[in-house]
């Protein structure tokens, strides 16, 4: 199995058993992920730090308005909170590409991945 498959399984595994989600769209998941690039291989980079307030400024400023297309407003800051909420802030494997792929369902954006 390839790292990128690999990567994959894990995060459905923690979507499934840590996030209680029962209904994930395996192709999206997989294309958020590739869209990531190379962070997913780096243990720091392959993780969204909460705690961080710079960290989720470039996630607002990076990923919802730069990637999706999205206007900047309070709604982007409070998305963002909720996939914090969704993880558990004490948990601190708050994965990337699962932080996008929530985000990506809460505007309904999956047309970006195409």
């Amino acid at each position: 199995m390839s790292k990128f498959e690999e990567a994959v399984e894990l995060y459905k595994k923690e979507m499934k058993e840590k996030l209680g989600m029962k209904r994930i769209d395996d192709d999206l998941l997989r294309k958020v992920t590739k869209g990531c690039g190379p962070a997913i291989y780096r243990a720091d980079a392959s993780k969204v730090s909460s705690s961080d307030p710079a960290e989720l400024e470039r996630v607002k400023k990076n990923f919802l308005i730069k990637k999706l297309g999205l206007d900047d407003g309070p709604k982007l800051d409070k998305a963002i909170a909720e996939a914090v909420e969704k993880f558990g802030k004490g948990n601190r494997n708050k994965y990337r590409a699962i932080f996008y792929y929530l985000l990506v369902r809460k505007f309904k954006k999956e047309d970006i991945y195409g």
